[in-house]
């Protein structure tokens, strides 16, 4: 049964997506809602003016001072500053926060079962791929959550399962939210540049289970201390999984002789040939290991699932195959914002990579790269913010560009490539020093793909090793 809010004074800090998802959700249950953003009138008119015609009060271009210790609950959207002062006032008032993904489970709590994804990498294709294997078994499924649309505007009376992408950000500011199948995915370092340590961003990853009982399910990868340490300490079931066996860690999910097997104490079943995925990567395969596991467990039926599978394809920007010119292959990876997302990444491919590097930097280190580089790539474009850091971090062991845009980037990549090579954008890094977004990221190197397509077709200018030829590098180019 959904919470009344009526009488309630709300602070919804961020009109973003989710933001104006949670004012929208709690003006409709009663409350009172002020809405805050520091951005212009100007950026969000048409918002704006919908949610004051529904009747909120929002206040924009500056925090009102005090106004987080004079409501009744405060509603942060994902990515506001933990030192954001209307928090630090609402925390001195012992005013509740959460965000909108709480907000949104306290509403369905009791009426569906919920499947929550989360992890460093990957969790849009095994959110993904989860509700395609469930409504494949006749599940009445809603997918939402980071991956896109807000879990509280999600809410349908019909809907028998929500599976939800969940992000650390949102999991920081959760309470109650239990999922009755939580997946954790690999966890490494990521969005340092929020979290104010590694451990705050493993404990906000933690939050999925922490609530969940013995008659929830997590899923969760096993080769990883860090991940299986986070599992132990909650009380839920566990199924685990990994490409290799796991010992007696029961029951649990691996390969073996190219099958996906679940693995009891006393017996091995079959579940899927691995070669029904024909995408590439490891961490591909590993999705698709705890998707089928949580699907399972969330009442899939089996039958039918491997061709619900040879049909999987990867999200946009997650290693999607762009082009080939000239024999030479363009994959588009923006979605790889993080040091282990550009590992996964460089592992699905042979040697002959050129690898695109650089955005705004979220922490990590950049010499994790060193030994895959070494095996793989034979040249790294660097461009974005984090240039500079790639190119002290990897230097030594190979040679770097740096560019000042993806069009000077695809056609540098294209001069160094002979035919076979694959040329991999995968930045390893945020889109905001360049973007709005990856999404934007991403389809700007589509283009900047599909521009060097159409003028290799043309025959224009310098001589690439491809065989081609292709426009001549704007002025600043470096080589290092």
């Amino acid at each position: 049964m959904e919470e009344d809010y009526r009488g309630l004074q709300v602070l919804v800090i961020g009109l973003g997506k989710s933001g104006i998802a949670a004012t929208k959700y709690l003006l409709s249950r009663g409350a009172a809602v002020l809405s805050i953003d520091r951005r212009s009138r100007e950026q969000l008119l048409s918002d704006v003016n919908q949610l004051e015609a529904l009747g909120a009060k929002v206040v924009l271009g500056a925090h009102p001072q005090g106004v987080g210790s004079r409501v009744d609950l405060v509603i942060a959207s994902p990515g506001v500053p933990l030192h954001a002062v209307p928090l630090a006032e609402a925390r001195e008032a012992s005013v509740p926060i959460w965000g909108e993904l709480e907000l949104g489970f306290r509403a369905l709590a009791g009426r569906a079962r919920l499947v929550a994804v989360t992890g460093t990498k990957g969790k849009s294709t095994t959110a993904t791929w989860i509700a395609k294997l469930l409504r494949a078994s006749g599940h009445n499924v809603v997918l939402s959550g980071n991956i896109g649309t807000p879990l509280v505007e999600s809410l349908e009376s019909t809907t028998t399962t929500y599976v939800v992408e969940v992000s650390s950000f949102q999991l920081a500011t959760t309470e109650t939210f239990r999922p009755d199948v939580a997946v954790l995915l690999d966890v490494t370092a990521d969005h340092l540049d929020w979290h104010p340590s590694f451990q705050h961003y493993v404990g906000s990853k933690e939050r999925l289970l922490q609530n969940q009982t013995k008659e929830d399910w997590a899923v969760v990868f096993g080769n990883s201390k860090l991940t299986t340490d986070m599992a132990e300490r909650a009380y839920s079931q566990k199924l685990y999984f990994s490409t290799s066996c796991l010992g007696n860690r029961f029951p649990h999910l691996h390969v073996e002789d190219s099958w996906i097997v679940w693995h009891d104490a006393d017996e091995i079943e079959p579940l899927l040939r691995k070669e029904e995925l024909d995408l590439p990567g490891r961490h591909n395969v590993e999705n698709l290991m705890a998707a089928t596991g949580a699907a399972i467990l969330a009442g899939a039926d089996l039958k039918g699932m491997e061709g619900i599978v040879r049909n999987f394809q990867s999200l946009p920007h997650a290693i999607e195959k762009v082009a080939e010119v000239r024999g030479v292959h363009f994959y588009n990876d923006s979605r790889a914002t993080n040091i282990q997302a550009v590992k996964a990444g460089i592992e699905s491919f042979n040697t002959g990579l050129l690898l695109i590097l650089g955005g705004r930097f979220k922490g990590g280190d950049f010499r994790e790269l060193r030994e895959l580089v070494v095996s793989k790539v034979k040249h790294i474009l660097a461009l974005g913010e984090s240039r500079q850091l790639i190119v002290e971090a990897l230097n030594d062991v190979v040679p770097i560009s740096e560019c000042g845009s993806l069009d000077e980037v695809v056609q540098t990549a294209f001069e160094h490539a002979h035919s076979g090579d694959t040329v991999l954008f995968s930045p390893a890094g945020s889109s905001f020093d360049m973007f709005t977004d990856y999404c934007e990221r991403g389809e700007a190197f589509r283009e900047a793909v599909e521009v060097l397509r159409m003028r290799v077709e043309k025959g224009t200018t310098v001589e690439g090793r491809a065989g081609t030829r292709v426009p001549a590098r704007k002025k600043g180019f470096v080589k290092r």
